[in-house]
């Protein structure tokens, strides 16, 4: 087993129906459905909440339900006494809410002088940032994963070139976009309005129920799971269910801060899932910058008779201190595992649009051969292994007929995530990697016009930006050397000293031989 409570993950839990959502049309849309459902709560955990996101930018208000998040959020407070609406976010530096179109401070006007409680987290180390995004209804049905509540989030999975509906509130067209989320309901569900509470808690001072208008026990979890028709009741019926009667584990990041002890459940369950995997690793990340995930998969890589390494990110980071930090940090990744592909299994692949325009890369999936699905907000990059707030969750399928339905759940959702890269049908794409064993040489195979995915040039990088990379600049390992770059070589030399023994520890592989500090 690769999910160990206490170890690669905070809780395992049951989940009678789960569902993994690729970009954000389907998951605004399923949002909105379960959300009208609500009984006793709404609880959102974002990195960023803009009150003006819409639903469906090609849709128009409809009757009294206002086609924003914002104001359908207020409108839903207001008509139902009984309803507790929360959402809590980061408290970002001015700069980055600048980028935002200052979500914090628009979403305080929108909720102003309504029963919504809005509040900015604030409750972390100086630079670090919440960054879990979830949404939690009634703790009956929840959704974790990469996307924020921001306008321009919204893609669909045809990605087009020119969609009148992908535009800023204040004018002109955004990028495509490619998000993930996951859907689950029943204890799962509970286990994320846990997470909610206590990170509402540690940010506010106070759990919910705490002095509010809805008495504490509205919000008591039951010690048993919720009856199929309390499910039924939110689950959206447009939400086809991808797996039935999963167990999902939740695995976070949190730093080490004010009593808080550091919790690095995510880069415990990369490391252990990749130390296990046989075929096929499969990453889809913002970033691909944390040293010690490369170390595990040059791991790998150097094995006669190891797994294929299949990588998509984004051709060039969207903002300008990401591509002077996290795509120069990159190259160095790329260029360790490349100088150990001796057997040629790793492949590293960037998405256009079928007019060459960037596709944003903000997803972030491993698939570990058809066994492990963990879909989260958790980057493969220092800051989410050890700084950020992050919460990711995974299935993992039973050995022998008892897994069977979840391992053909995994695959299908690989297949789709692949034929939307592909420009080709599931099954196609299916036939080509049973053609040729291997999913890498299977993209290799579609070279049509509509196939986006372009492999990744490691372009050189001068002295300057060798030392940005050298020193991880703004990607901090911990709060110990945030502040401290000169330490950060010394602590990310530490953490890959240990790497083979955390592995070991989960009792999940032998030992990985970390063969070289290159990327350090």
């Amino acid at each position: 087993m690769l999910l160990l409570p206490g170890s690669t993950c905070w809780r395992l839990e049951t989940a009678g129906r789960a569902a993994f959502i690729s970009d954000m049309a389907d998951y605004f849309r399923a949002a909105r459905a379960a959300m009208m459902r609500a009984k006793r709560s709404i609880h959102l955990l974002n990195w960023a909440f803009d009150p003006d996101t819409p639903f469906d930018p090609g849709e128009a208000d409809e009757g009294r339900w206002d086609a924003r998040f914002g104001p359908f959020l207020r409108a839903l407070a207001c008509e139902r006494a009984d309803l507790d609406v929360r959402v809590l976010c980061w408290r970002s530096a001015l700069p980055v809410a600048a980028t935002q179109n200052f979500f914090p401070h628009r979403a305080k006007a929108c909720f102003a002088g309504t029963p919504v409680q809005f509040r900015l987290d604030s409750s972390l180390p100086m630079g670090a940032c919440h960054h879990q995004k979830a949404l939690v209804i009634d703790d009956a049905m929840a959704f974790v994963g990469g996307g924020d509540i921001a306008p321009d989030r919204w893609d669909t999975v045809e990605h087009r070139d020119a969609d009148p509906r992908r535009l800023k509130p204040q004018g002109g067209a955004y990028p495509s976009r490619h998000e993930a989320m996951a859907a689950v309901d029943g204890a799962a569900a509970r286990a994320l309005g846990d997470l909610f509470r206590e990170r509402w808690a540690r940010a506010c001072g106070a759990r919910p129920g705490e002095g509010g208008r809805i008495p504490a026990a509205a919000f008591s979890t039951p010690s048993e799971p919720s009856d199929t028709r309390d499910a039924e009741d939110h689950w959206p019926p447009e939400l086809k269910p991808t797996a039935v009667r999963v167990r999902a584990g939740l695995s976070r990041t949190e730093p080490l801060w004010h009593g808080f002890q550091e919790v690095r459940e995510a880069e415990t369950l990369h490391l252990a899932a990749i130390a296990a995997a046989k075929r096929c690793i499969y990453m889809e990340n913002q970033y691909f910058a944390s040293p010690v995930i490369a170390e595990a998969l040059a791991a790998r890589l150097g094995e006669r008779d190891g797994p294929e390494v299949v990588l998509v990110s984004t051709q060039r980071s969207p903002s300008w201190f990401d591509r002077m930090t996290m795509d120069r940090t990159r190259v160095l990744f790329l260029r360790r595992l490349k100088s150990v592909d001796r057997y040629d299994r790793c492949r590293a692949y960037y998405p256009l649009t079928r007019q060459g325009r960037p596709i944003i890369v903000h997803s972030k999936v491993t698939i570990i051969d058809d066994v492990l699905l963990r879909i989260g907000s958790a980057n493969l990059n220092n800051r989410s292994m050890g700084f950020d707030t992050e919460c990711d969750l995974a299935v993992e399928a039973q050995d022998g007929a008892a897994g069977e339905p979840l391992r053909a759940a995994i695959l299908g959702f690989l297949l789709r995530l692949l034929s939307h890269w592909l420009d080709a049908g599931p099954e196609a794409v299916a036939e080509a990697v049973a053609a040729f064993g291997s999913v890498h040489r299977a993209i290799e195979r579609f070279d049509g016009p509509g196939r986006r995915l372009h492999p990744i040039d490691l372009l050189p990088v001068g002295a300057f930006w060798s030392l940005v990379a050298a020193y991880h600049l703004g990607d901090p390992a911990g709060p110990p050397d945030s502040w401290r770059p000169w330490r950060r070589r010394r602590e990310l030399e530490g953490q890959l000293k240990t790497l083979a023994a955390r592995i070991a520890d989960a009792g999940l592989s032998p030992p990985v031989d970390v063969l070289s500090r290159e990327t350090v």
